[in-house]
């Protein structure tokens, strides 16, 4: 395993970060057993939020620290004012109330990194930046950042809190991945944000001059890299398929790209996520790896790709960039 840093944490970082939303209270034995196999094999790092499993995410991991008694060793990642169906909520008292449930969930008195699930650009960013460092500031949480937050919002909190003595969003957490998403996961309109595609260079090319670390979530693509759908076989698996995954992913652009990583992968002697994930790890920006593995073996894997860099002409290559196999 490799580690960063995000500043005010105080812990390594684990370059893999395992997303907890199959942790439920619900199937005990097998999300402690998945937690206990995440931990042993360096994943310290687990990301989890206000919404997950209806809160029994959270409660999970918080029963499985206090019994584990570890919790010093786990990075917490936890997420909250996630709108909900009758209104937006990245409001200072929303931020405070989904804060408190989930320390009261979690079994702690502090949450490592501390991300707003959704952004609001309706809310002037001192209003949010004012709440969430009183939160840092009284000792609830050891940094915050923002989840599908555009790089342009992101700038404005920065400077904002530069110019009022307020600590700064220290980390993102936005969709990464070699796909394109050709349309919104989670239909119009949902909020979230992505890096991919070319026409997001913009937004890379900030994060690669800030250096602002990137936990990058589904960055197998819903699945769509997981080595269970190819080209050939698309039309049959269909029906099984992530709805998600169908909207934003199974498109024409993608599965050129998928042809080509699966071409890398067999010249390589890897797996289809090995090189998918690796062209997530090889890009010049600092991130990590949102991983929503189901064993230890699917840790593993993403551990070992984690490691790996491809070259900068294979990663044009693999995004369409170039059509000179390298």
């Amino acid at each position: 395993m490799r580690y960063g840093t995000a500043e005010g944490v105080g812990k390594p970082v684990s370059r893999v970060v395992l997303g907890t939303m199959i942790v439920t209270t619900n199937e005990r034995e097998r999300s402690f057993g998945l937690l206990d196999d995440a931990l042993a094999v360096g994943c310290t790092t687990l990301d989890t939020a206000h919404v997950y499993a209806g809160g029994t995410s959270e409660r999970c991991i918080g029963d499985w620290m206090r019994e584990r008694g570890n919790r010093g060793e786990v990075v917490v990642v936890s997420k909250g004012a996630h709108p909900n169906a009758d209104r937006r909520r990245v409001t200072p008292y929303d931020i405070a109330a989904d804060l408190h449930d989930s320390l009261a969930r979690l079994k702690t008195d502090y949450i490592d990194l501390y991300l707003l699930h959704r952004d609001d650009p309706a809310v002037p960013v001192g209003e949010i930046v004012d709440a969430l460092d009183e939160h840092r500031r009284a000792g609830r949480i050891r940094a915050y950042g923002g989840s599908n937050w555009t790089h342009e919002r992101l700038q404005a909190a920065n400077d904002y809190a530069a110019t009022h003595g307020r600590a700064p969003f220290v980390a993102s957490s936005p969709n990464y991945s070699l796909a394109e998403q050709i349309n919104d996961p989670w239909g119009q309109g949902s909020g979230s944000v992505t890096l991919s595609g070319p026409a997001n260079a913009a937004a890379r090319a900030w994060y690669a001059r800030t250096r602002m670390p990137v936990f990058a979530w589904s960055s197998l693509a819903r699945g769509f890299f997981s080595g269970r759908i190819t080209r050939g076989n698309f039309e049959s698996v269909k029906g099984s398929i992530d709805g998600a995954c169908l909207r934003a992913y199974c498109h024409e652009p993608n599965f050129r790209r998928l042809d080509r990583v699966e071409a890398l992968a067999k010249e390589k002697g890897l797996s289809v996520p090995q090189v998918a994930m690796a062209y997530v790890m090889s890009q010049p920006l600092d991130v990590f790896a949102l991983v929503g593995a189901q064993d230890k073996g699917e840790l593993q894997a993403a551990i070992g790709a984690c490691v790996m860099r491809l070259a900068p002409a294979e990663l044009a290559w693999l995004d369409l960039e170039s059509d000179e196999k390298p």
